[in-house]
């Protein structure tokens, strides 16, 4: 096929999208700004510890996951979660709780109080919002489920998925399949069991339900793989700083080793962050510009620690903990990485995940983190009764970690919609449009496949 198509973003959106495409015979270019591949997909190996500096797992919540990983030859990398990995903690007065995950254990845990279980049973009664369409988690939450389940389950659940502040996250944009159980059925109880049966029939599974996936290298397996199988297509080190129209193509300038590039191209695809997008679109729109700029990406460091297991006084039988904004620590929870995948840490030894900062608490860092990463290490070790002093230390900091679907990102989602309309052959995508997970990455990779198809009257 003859029509040029330019990916704009190396990162797990960009790069099976492109896979989609090259699979069909298309000519596509993937411009990346960095050396490697994978955007915040990057693993590190080092005496014997595998650090996942970005997402440590993916979710199985669509065939699409399977097919990619079939088309690369990565079944043998491919792996699943430990059993163990199933049991979660929540921190509630400087104890961690398992969090319930059957109707027996909610009756019985010490995680909620009774006034709690029982203001979870009005549920079903509740009726729908008069404006649900701009409300908050927070605000959805406390009114469906009441205030203690919104502090002890919601708002470290935001932590851990978004490092967000639930105030502040629309319940429609950030967690779209709750409040259209609600819309639609009228409730989450009655939603859940009903919603049960769509899931079956489109072959997805609910998060809650899907099984927890890696690699045996870690994450960053999956884009070197579409790297490796894309190479001749993938121009690394390519900063693009224009897009212009050019007749009925479009004229993408870049940057590549400090020499001035262009491409012609009849579809341009940006799955790179929305403000570096807001730049490179900047002389066709400056009202996508605002709405770009306006979606928040908070600060996270991610700290990786390594100890003895001898020195570990807490049972390392799950996933790991989350960590409620009312128990006032500095870090928002911790995933125990050699329980939940096999080869993350040598024998006999334990490594851990830190998450520091977020939405909640974006105001902790400054130039000099390591008051904050002693603090940090000292709160870690009391909660896990570790005696002993870590034997391994690495962490990372990214500025912008990750992308906000706050009260009123629906009216940049819906600007996002015009912008393609009246720019035909430009399509913007990432983890700032449908969903910030892998799975959800993946899923929107075949929603551009198909919108390029669309374009291309295919």
């Amino acid at each position: 096929m003859n029509n040029n198509i330019v990916i704009i973003g190396a990162g797990i959106t960009g790069l099976a999208t492109a896979q989609w495409l090259k699979k069909d015979g298309f000519n596509v270019t993937i411009l990346e700004a960095n050396s490697v591949v994978g955007g915040s997909m990057l693993t590190e190996k080092t005496d014997g510890y595998l650090i996942d500096y970005g997402p440590n797992s993916g979710l199985e919540t669509s065939p699409l996951i399977k097919t990619l990983v079939s088309d690369l030859n990565l079944s043998e990398q491919f792996i699943y979660a430990n059993k163990a990995g199933n049991k979660r903690y929540i921190l509630r007065d400087n104890v961690l709780h398992e969090l319930p995950m059957s109707l027996k254990s909610f009756f019985t845990t010490k995680l909620f109080s009774t006034k709690a279980k029982l203001r979870l049973g009005l549920e079903p009664f509740i009726g729908k919002s008069d404006d649900g369409f701009n409300q908050s988690i927070s605000e959805f939450v406390t009114r469906r489920l009441g205030k203690e389940f919104l502090d002890y389950a919601i708002n470290p659940f935001v932590a851990g998925v978004y490092a967000g502040n639930p105030d502040k996250l629309s319940v429609k944009s950030a967690f779209p399949k709750l409040y259209r159980l609600e819309e639609l059925y009228g409730g989450l109880i009655k939603g859940t069991i009903k919603g049960a049966r769509e899931r079956k029939k489109s072959g997805e599974q609910s998060k809650q339900n899907a099984a927890m996936f890696s690699f045996v290298d870690g994450m960053s397996a999956l884009p070197k793989a579409l790297h490796n199988e894309l190479f001749e297509s993938v121009i690394l080190n390519a900063t693009v700083t224009s897009v212009e129209k050019e007749s009925n193509k479009y004229k993408i300038i870049y940057n590549h080793n400090g020499i001035k590039n262009s491409l012609s191209a009849d579809i341009v695809v940006s799955t790179a962050p929305s403000h570096v997008t807001a730049n490179i679109f900047n002389s066709l729109d400056l009202q996508l510009r605002s709405h770009l700029d306006s979606i928040y990406y908070p600060p996270v460091m991610v700290l990786y620690l390594g100890y003895d297991k001898s020195c570990i006084g807490q049972p390392l039988d799950g996933f790991g903990f989350l960590i409620p904004s009312k128990e006032k620590k500095k870090f928002l929870g911790a995933l125990w990485s050699s329980v939940i995948f096999n080869d993350r840490a040598p024998k006999d030894k334990a490594s851990f995940t830190l998450f520091i900062g977020g939405a909640r608490s974006p105001e902790l860092f400054n130039d000099d983190n390591s008051k904050l990463i002693n603090e940090v290490i000292a709160e870690f070790e009391s909660l896990m009764k570790i005696s002993g002093k870590h034997e391994f230390i690495k962490f990372s900091f990214w500025n912008k970690a990750i992308p906000q679907y706050n009260i009123g990102y629906n009216e940049h989602a819906n600007y996002i919609a015009t912008f393609e309309k009246e720019n035909n052959g430009i399509i913007l995508g990432g983890n700032y449009v449908g969903g910030i997970s892998v799975g959800d990455c993946i899923k929107s990779s075949e929603v551009i496949y198909n919108k390029v198809k669309q374009s291309l009257n295919f």
